[in-house]
Formats: structure tokens, C-alpha cells, sequence
């Protein structure tokens, strides 16, 4: 095993979902993910203490990645211009290889009730950075709150247009999850 090649996380993650695709999150084991990345158990306990944490790979970093993008926004930006900042910041380190996981990733876990719940929870987080990166802006709890939730629901549904649109790899993710922004302030204003 080539335990020295650079990237073993992110092939144990690619590895994670397509065998989660191939034959469903409770049939594969660390060994199967491990072989599959081409590393050892080993290895992948290095990174992840059990598979169920391929799934929020990278969050931490997202997470991070959102809140220093509200931070460093404009003085003068309001929460959701603070929040489409922390998006473009956050889209910015999204590249065509989160874009090729994408779809199989949705469908891994679409297939498991386990990931669903991950994956919940990896929303959670995010908006929870969000929240907390607007109220230290000084934006009241309940408007940091919604704002970072909708900065969450743009992220997903631009994620999810990005993944699914043409493969033209000069297209970054940046502008669907903006637009998908827009559109979600868009229909709050009919909320009345």
C-alpha cells in the first residue's frame, strides 16, 4: 500500500462514497474503504475515527471558510450581503472535484438514514458559524440566526444546481450559490 502518496483523505472520502453508492453504507466496512483508497486501517484512523465522519470531511474548513468571509465583509454590509461574503468566500475553495462528488454523494446518502442524519447535523454546524460570525458583527440573535439558516439553504441548493448543471469547468460555484441567495430573499419578501 502506498501509504506515502499525497491526498489520502481525500481518496478515503471518494472511496467512502462510491463504495456507500455501490453497495450501501452498512455493507461497507473501513477495511473496503481503506483498500479502496489505497492506504491502510491505519491510515484512515489517522483521519477519521469511524466512516460515518466521511461525510463532514472538510467542514471544519467550511465552516471557517464562511465565517471569515462574513468577518472580513464590508462594515456597512447588511446580514445577507455579510452572508453572500462568507458564500463567495466559501465557493471559492470548491473545486470540479467537490463538483464530480457531488451526485454521488447525494445518493449515498439519500441511501442511508445514518448519513442523512450527518448530514443534518453538518447543516447545523454551518449555521451555527454563520450565526455566530453575524452576532459578532454586532447583528441582533434572531436576524444572525435566519440569515445564517438561509446562508445555509443557498449553499445547499446552489451546491446541488452546481453539481447537476453542465460540466463547463470554467463555471465555479460562486454564482449559483448567490443566485440561489437571492432567489431565498426573494421569497422571504413574500412571506409578508
Amino acid at each position: 500500500m502506498a501509504r506515502w502518496q499525497p491526498g489520502a483523505p481525500q481518496r478515503l472520502v471518494v472511496a467512502a462514497v462510491d463504495l456507500f453508492t455501490e453497495q450501501g453504507y452498512d455493507a461497507t466496512t473501513v477495511a473496503q474503504i481503506a483498500e479502496r483508497a489505497g492506504v491502510t486501517k491505519s491510515t484512515f484512523f489517522r483521519y477519521f475515527s469511524d466512516k460515518r465522519e466521511l461525510l463532514v470531511a472538510g467542514q471544519e474548513t467550511l465552516s471557517r471558510l464562511l465565517a471569515d468571509g462574513i468577518t472580513e465583509a464590508p462594515t456597512d454590509a447588511k446580514p445577507l450581503e455579510a452572508v453572500a461574503a462568507g458564500l463567495e468566500r466559501a465557493s471559492s475553495a470548491m473545486g470540479p472535484a467537490n463538483r464530480e462528488l457531488g451526485p454521488r454523494l447525494k445518493a449515498a446518502v439519500a441511501a442511508s438514514t445514518e448519513l442523512q442524519e450527518r448530514d443534518a447535523l453538518k447543516s447545523v454546524g454551518l449555521a451555527a458559524a454563520m450565526t455566530a460570525a453575524l452576532v459578532a458583527r454586532g447583528v441582533p440573535d434572531p436576524t444572525a440566526h435566519l440569515a445564517g439558516e438561509l446562508g445555509v439553504l443557498a449553499f445547499k441548493r446552489g451546491y446541488a444546481q452546481w453539481c447537476d448543471g453542465e460540466r463547463d469547468e470554467a463555471d465555479g460555484l460562486a454564482p449559483y450559490v448567490l443566485s440561489a441567495l437571492e432567489d431565498l430573499r426573494a421569497a422571504t419578501a413574500s412571506l409578508g
